[in-house]
């Protein structure tokens, strides 16, 4: 008898679009299906509900970079480049409390799943020497929140700028990874340092045109069982201009302190990853970006072997990704070029897109 075909690998497909005002930078799925929140451009924060109708919720005065919405699905934070964190009522619309988190921008927003710790990531890049490696911090970059009364926990230092930051599922950990390529996490109740790790996998010194660091960690992730922690970000280029090193994650055994896995040579095309998602059974992970040159900016890879199990252009840059706890949509936050005004209006050139998961 001839073979039975091999059974078709995962796969996705763009189910709904919608568009905002502005460019999307984050976005965070609130509990029990009841929609998303979304961060934008503008500084402007939403309720978007399940069939796409949107809700102003506060605004912070420059960009807002960050969402996570908090267990329960009746509060989220946001955070801005404002360096503050915004507390917001998901059913009056109201903002309920408001913290001064960094004197800089912040970069990056976790949220622990249990709703007990927020996370935020800061740090400016200053000239701190001859190779115009960064110049020490002003202020601690890692800053360590009670999600409930907005109290300062946990101050930590790093090589700023620090540009992601990821709490492990347990809510144990706080990892956090900056510019050059240096990862650190510490433990949320004693506030000790317990692991450091550094690739250069995942950073650039320009050897041509600019001569200074470019790239570093975009995104971190623990694995489902909190053993592993994933980075993505872009491979290493001669020309840090150019935008055009490796779609690149990566893997480490955090507790030993040392990088396990990789993207797959030949897997990948050129650009920049900003978001990593986890699916909820812990099988797969998305990865997403910006694409320079190749045929894919979103990705799913099978969290085992690290292998590349489907891609797609999805078409212009994806800031954030987030798995709905059902496990068969994925939603992604979408950023496009400004257009010129038309006939005395900006077209709009945020979006939100809710994948499919078929197989």
């Amino acid at each position: 008898m001839p073979e039975k075909p091999p059974e078709p690998g995962p796969r996705l497909e763009r189910r709904r679009q919608h568009s905002f005002p502005s460019a999307v930078l984050s976005l965070d799925v609130i509990e029990g299906g009841a929609g998303c929140v979304v961060a934008c451009l503008d500084g402007q924060v939403y309720r978007m509900d399940s069939e796409g109708k949107t809700t102003p919720l506060g605004r912070h005065e420059s960009y807002a970079s960050g969402v996570v919405c908090l267990a329960g699905g009746r509060v989220a934070v946001s955070a801005g480049y404002d360096g503050r964190l915004l507390w917001h009522d998901l059913g009056s619309g109201t903002v309920i409390r408001s913290v001064t988190a960094h004197s800089f921008w912040s970069w990056d927003l976790a949220a622990s799943r249990d709703g007990r710790w927020l996370a935020s990531v800061t740090g400016r890049y200053e000239v701190g020497g001859y190779r115009y490696e960064p110049a020490a911090e002003t202020e601690s970059s890692v800053r360590l929140f009670d999600a409930a009364s907005g109290e300062l926990r946990h101050s930590w230092a790093h090589v700023p700028p620090v540009q992601a930051v990821a709490i492990s599922p347990d809510g144990a950990h706080v990892a956090a990874g900056n510019l050059m390529g240096e990862i650190r996490v510490w433990e949320t109740d004693r506030g000790r340092e317990v692991a450091r790790m550094s690739s250069g996998d995942l950073t650039s010194w320009g050897v041509i045109k600019s001569h200074h660091y470019l790239g570093g960690v975009f995104s971190l992730e623990f694995g489902l069982d909190g053993r592993d922690l994933y980075a993505c970000g872009m491979g290493p280029m001669r020309d840090p201009m150019a935008g055009n090193g490796v779609q690149r994650w990566l893997r480490f055994d955090w507790r030993a302190g040392r990088q396990t896995s990789q993207t797959a040579e030949g897997e990948s095309g050129q650009g920049l990853m900003e978001a990593l998602a986890f699916h909820p059974e812990g099988r797969l992970f998305a990865m997403a970006g910006r694409l320079f040159q190749g045929s894919w900016n979103l990705a799913l890879f099978d969290a085992a072997s690290g292998k590349n199990v489907f891609a797609m252009d999805a078409k212009h840059r994806i800031t954030d990704a987030v798995w709905m706890r059902d496990g068969r949509h994925l939603v992604v936050a979408k950023a496009r070029q400004q257009e010129k005004r038309k006939d005395g209006k900006w077209p709009e050139f945020g979006f939100v897109e809710v994948y499919e998961r078929i197989g």
